[in-house]
């Protein structure tokens, strides 16, 4: 068993949820597990920093606690004070994220654990150490839910997901289904057209779980057509209920949807973010798959879905191994 310092900051939104599928995987695997929440960026001098280290330091006084943890997870951006406090340090790199303050200190990481192949390859570049542990995601399959052919696009609050894109190109079709689109209204476009009669384009927060878990299982067909993940948390999800996913065609999407278990979208390079390269669909290879799906026989959309499902299952039994073996490996030395 190892003592780890997971370092991340809580976002309330996809790190709070990436602390947590950690946090649950590492003391499933036995490790006692202490979790720092950071704020956002390390402004000035890392007074908190200071402050746990100094609380450690009196616990293993009193025969509490380690005197150093036996190993640092640093979740996407880098906080310098926390690293001197663990025997060993490896950075979980959301590559879109990832800014030159953070690049600055990679070299002080023994590891760089990446979620997927793209990540690999970019810190590889890099000259770094790299070990691929792939991830885990929530399984929101929810039995007794009847399934629609039907689309779904959950935007969310992100501005990375295709989605004004995605609704141009289906005002343009007011013969296809109606689409299902949710969309925060914080980045909702204010002045956009009216809604068409096969658009249901809901600008709303969707607080309600649930009501998320069966919108993702109602639906056969999701619509995930990211410009750039770390991950890919709501492509994954959709899998797990058993959806067809349309994904974008582009690394690290095209390493979660194949054409085994889905429907990849063409889409060419549009830039960079930070470290990780921006995907824009194409405009008429979505038209094709959209009509592809139109045509599907429901042996072959409900094969995709199972397909999918069995991905996720077979994801899920293998990441825990993956990550513990990582963990070994650094503990160990």
């Amino acid at each position: 068993m190892a003592s780890i310092n997971l370092i991340a900051w809580d976002n309330g939104r996809g790190l709070t949820h990436d602390i947590r599928l950690f946090e649950q995987t590492l003391r499933d695997l036995g490790h006692d597990v202490t979790v720092t929440r950071t704020p956002q960026r390390a402004h000035g001098l890392p007074w908190r920093a200071w402050g746990q280290k100094l609380a450690m330091r009196l616990r293993w006084l009193v025969g509490k606690g380690p005197f150093r943890y036996d190993l640092g997870l640093t979740i996407e951006h880098v906080h310098p004070g926390y690293l001197g406090m663990s025997r060993r340090n490896a950075f979980i790199p959301h590559p879109e994220w990832m800014s030159r303050r953070d690049r600055r200190h990679l070299h002080r990481f023994d590891v760089v654990l990446c979620k997927t192949d793209s990540a690999m390859k970019t810190f590889g570049e890099l000259g770094l150490a790299t070990t691929q542990i792939g991830f885990t995601s929530t399984d929101c399959r929810r039995e007794g839910v009847p399934r629609d052919r039907a689309f779904l696009h959950l935007a969310g609050g992100s501005r990375m997901k295709g989605t004004e894109r995605l609704l141009e190109v289906w005002r343009r079709h007011p013969e296809w289904p109606t689409l299902h689109l949710y969309q925060s209204p914080s980045v909702a476009a204010p002045d956009r057209p009216p809604a068409a009669a096969n658009l249901d384009h809901q600008v709303t927060f969707l607080a309600d779980i649930e009501e998320i878990r069966r919108l993702q299982n109602a639906h056969l067909f999701h619509l995930c057509l990211s410009e750039a993940e770390g991950w890919g948390h709501y492509i994954v999800e959709a899998m797990s209920c058993g959806a067809v996913v349309l994904g974008t065609d582009g690394a690290p999407m095209n390493e979660l949807v194949t054409d085994a278990h889905g429907i990849r979208v063409a889409a060419h390079e549009n830039g960079t973010m930070n470290a990780a390269t921006l995907w824009k669909f194409d405009e008429s290879a979505l038209e094709a798959c959209v009509e592809r799906i139109i045509r599907m026989s429901d042996d072959e959309a409900f094969g995709l879905g199972d397909a999918a499902r069995q991905w996720f299952v077979a994801n899920e039994a293998a990441f825990p191994a993956k990550l513990g073996k990582a963990i070994d490996a650094l503990t160990a030395r």
